[in-house]
Formats: structure tokens, sequence, C-alpha cells
């Protein structure tokens, strides 16, 4: 069986139910307290080409002068959802942990009549953790003590800031140049300077059930009427990187988009403490495929945990209850979230973090 050809078929399948068949239900007080934090929502941290993005941040109201950070991105395919499909699990780690939470939106592949690109997605991910960088004083976190998590799609570009967020270039994205253009520069910065000053390094990374591998998933139909979430959201197939190039004739590019093939050696270049999690039933991305990215990271000499979440499928970080596949945020998310959260504070906390593989 064909793992990414059976992500592509089930990828939908979950993103559409999320899509209609998400129902809110009451929160619980432990999983969500007001009191116990303060929220800006919508600041609006970049427009490229006229395209507005925002984040909410979320600072606890413990009465520390600053926190470390947690910069979120959301899963859906590249094609669906906004950050309020994390807007629960945001609210679980403001409630229940000592950690401003930014909860990010960025392009998706259909916006500006279906001409974003791949690389512009991942410039958004890094333009957003250049912003907070420069902006998340203002809201009590610690621009110093940055960790960067995302599910799924988010997964895939929290993995992108790790593995090439120091590939930075002004030029245009090619085969000549396979570097990125962040969406946001602070101010008087090219994307030269921000990677000579190595402007962003983070210092921890959670990868849920993230898509690692885009050139192959290319081949096996990503682009095409194969993959139905072209036609959930009413789009014309296209190529990800749009009409200049494919994964036949263009390989590199493909495979610079794809953390997979960007892992530096810890010789070369030592990335951040690394937890990848994934629920033992998920299909779409298999604990195997999560698990044959772990043992990359730890070959390469990386400190990296993985942690599997035994009875569960996909998305199970989601906001709501999906009808479909009977998960729900309330009785599945906060059991991951706990990990999450002793994860970062062995990172931010204790500093006390090992390569192991976990299982529940």
């Amino acid at each position: 069986m064909n793992i990414k050809k059976l992500f592509l078929s089930a990828v939908s399948i979950v993103s559409i139910t999320c899509l209609f068949s998400c129902a809110e239900t009451p929160e619980l007080v432990e999983n969500n307290n007001p009191d116990k934090y303060t929220v800006v929502k919508d600041v609006l941290w970049a427009s490229p080409e006229g395209f507005d993005l925002t984040m909410d941040i979320y600072s606890p109201k413990t009465g520390e002068d600053s926190y470390p950070v947690v910069v979120m991105f959301h899963g859906g395919g590249w094609m669906l959802n906004d950050k309020s499909i994390m807007d629960q699990a945001a609210k679980y780690l403001a409630t229940n942990s000592g950690y401003v939470v930014c909860n990010v939106n960025y392009r998706l592949l259909i916006d500006n009549d279906n001409t974003v690109t791949m690389n512009q997605i991942v410039e958004d991910a890094f333009g957003a953790v250049l912003w907070v960088k420069d902006n998340i004083g203002d809201y009590k976190g610690d621009e110093t003590q940055v960790a960067i998590t995302g599910d799924s799609a988010g997964g895939h570009l929290s993995a992108m800031i790790i593995n090439a967020g120091h590939r930075l270039s002004s030029k245009r994205y090619s085969e000549q140049s396979i570097a990125f253009n962040p969406s946001y520069l602070p101010a008087g910065k090219t994307a030269e300077q921000v990677a000579e000053n190595n402007g962003l390094d983070v210092q921890a990374a959670i990868l849920s059930y993230g898509a690692y591998e885009l050139y192959q998933s290319s081949l096996d139909g990503f682009e095409d009427i194969k993959n139905p979430l072209w036609l959930a959201t009413a789009s014309m197939p296209r190529g990800l990187l749009g009409d200049d190039f494919n994964p036949i004739d263009n390989p590199s590019v493909y495979k610079g988009i794809s953390p997979l093939y960007n892992i530096p050696k810890s010789t070369e270049r030592k990335l951040p403490p690394q937890l990848l999690t994934v629920g033992s039933e998920d299909f779409l991305m298999t604990p195997e495929s999560v698990k044959g990215y772990f043992e990359k990271l730890e070959s390469a000499g990386h400190p990296v945990q993985y942690w599997e979440f035994e009875g569960r499928g996909h998305a199970f970080l989601d906001s709501g209850t999906s009808m479909l596949s009977g998960q729900s945020f309330e009785t599945d998310a906060p059991q991951a979230l706990e990990v999450m959260i002793t994860f970062l504070d062995d990172v931010f906390y204790s500093n006390d973090v090992t390569g192991t593989d976990k299982n529940m």
C-alpha cells in the first residue's frame, strides 16, 4: 500500500469533516479558564500581497514579568481551516501552562484566487516567528525563549522552520535559489541579514502528525484531481509551486519544501529539542511515517522524542467534535496537551531533555 496515496485520499475526509461536521460542546473550566489568561484576538502581523494575516495572543495572568512563547500553526492540508481550529488547544495551554501562546493564520493554497504557492506558505510561517520575536515583549513574552508547534500541515510548517529557517534569500524561490523570503522582516533587515543573525532559531518544537514529504506526495497526485481537497474547496487542481515547476522535471524545488530532505547533521547545525506525536490509529500520517522521520532526526544526532497516542486517529488536537470520526477535543486533546506541556516544561523550566521513544 502506498502510504502517501492513502494520505491524499484520507486527509480530505478528515478536513471536510472538520469543515462541515465539527460541533461545539460546552468547555470544561479545567480546559478553558479565562480568569487565568488575557487574550488579544486578530492581531495583524503581515499583509503579503494585500492578504491580511492575523494571530491570537494569549498571555498568562500568574504575575511573572515574562514567559516563554509557543507559536502554533493549524492543520488542514494547506487548503482548509484557519486558526480557529486550534482555539481550544490554545486556550488549554493558556489555562494550564506558563506560556504566551500565539495562534497563527497563514495563507492557504486556494487564497488569492488559488494562486498561493507552498513556498509562500512556508514564508508566512517564517514571517510569523520573526514578528513574534520582534513584538511579543508587548504581551509578556520572552523573544529569546520560543517554541513552535503545529499539527498535520502545521506540523510541516513547524518542521520547515526548524530545518530550513537558516535558508533565507530576497531572491524568488527557484532551482537556483532554494531559499525563502519571510512574509515579515524586522525593520531595515533583509532576508539575508536575518539568516546571518540566525533570526529564525527557536528553542523547541512539537510536531503533531506532521506531513514531512511533499515531493513524493506530489508525484502521487496531490496536485491533481485525485486529491479531493481541490473539489472540497471548489478549486482547480494545480501545482504546489505554480505553473513553472512540476515534481518530475524540478524535483529539487519540491524537496526544498519537504522537511524530510532538509535534516542537517548535528555536526553541521544542531537542531533544538523536538517532540513528534501521532495517533496509533492515524491512517493519514501513520505512526510508521512519523517514526521514520523520528529515526532520521535521531540518526542525524538531534535531540528528539516520539509519543504515540494509543487509540487515536488524525487531528486529535482540533477544536470541537467530529461526527464522523467520533473524536472530541474534550475527551481526546487534554491528554496529548499534557504530554506537550511536560515536554515544554522540561525545555524551558528544567533544561532536561534527552532523545527518547515514548508510547502510551
